[in-house]
This record gives structure tokens, C-alpha cells and sequence, in this order.
């Protein structure tokens, strides 16, 4: 039996890398973090 590679996501990426997409991810989600802290904290 030949084991298949897994293949992750789609290819709808416009990161080059997953490693990019994923700290791309990670900053998008601080900035939406903190917007929702100093909107509703105010």
C-alpha cells in the first residue's frame, strides 16, 4: 500500500506559504481583537 501525501486546504490561498497565511491569520485577528477592546470598552 502506497501512503497518500495530505494535502491541506484549498489552493484559493493568496499566501505563497502556510506558515505566512497562519502570521497573516494571527495579526488579522489582534487587529480585530483589539478594535472590539477599545470600541466596547469604551
Amino acid at each position: 500500500m502506497s501512503e497518500q501525501k495530505f494535502e491541506r486546504g484549498s489552493s484559493l490561498s493568496i499566501f505563497v506559504s502556510d506558515r505566512k497565511e497562519d502570521i497573516g491569520a494571527l495579526i488579522f485577528a489582534i487587529v480585530i481583537a483589539i478594535g472590539v477592546v477599545l470600541i466596547v470598552g469604551k
